[in-house]
């Protein structure tokens, strides 16, 4: 994970710089495993599970950076630092990139198409995200 490519962004103003709290790394981390697991959920709508797995993959993408000590207005930056923040390989966070895309879509335009195995690749990913962020080191308090 290279801590220099965060400060980088930090630099351009991509990023801000905000000290890790571990009760909002939690709570991230809580909703999320809420979020992916009733993601695979078959009985729900394609729709409704790829908005689930969607947020989930976003509040972990976003308690890793927490973790780091960062934090982005912008969405998409999020899963961008994944290569940074968890050692992401750049073929998952482009999964994540092209599900941002499709949610904007659909946020934005009200159309939202969503194949059966971009849900597959996306819960993948997402439980990737998951079991990488469980077996991060607690964040150390920060001395006063």
């Amino acid at each position: 994970m290279s801590s220099q490519n965060l400060e980088n962004l930090f630099k351009t103003g991509s990023l801000k710089s905000e000290p890790a709290n571990q009760g909002e790394f939690n709570g991230l981390l809580r909703s999320a495993k809420a979020r992916l697991a009733d993601s695979t959920n078959a009985s729900l709508a394609v729709e409704s599970r790829f908005d689930l797995a969607y947020n989930a993959s976003h509040a972990l993408a976003l308690a890793a950076l927490r973790w780091h000590g960062y934090r982005s207005d912008n969405r998409y930056i999020v899963f961008q630092c994944l290569e940074h923040t968890l050692n992401i390989k750049p073929e998952i966070w482009r999964v994540l990139a092209q599900c941002h895309q499709r949610r904007n879509v659909a946020e934005y335009e009200g159309h939202l198409e969503v194949s059966n195995q971009l849900l597959v690749e996306l819960i993948a990913a997402a439980d990737l995200l998951q079991k990488k962020i469980e077996a991060m080191a607690p964040i150390r308090p920060v001395p006063p």
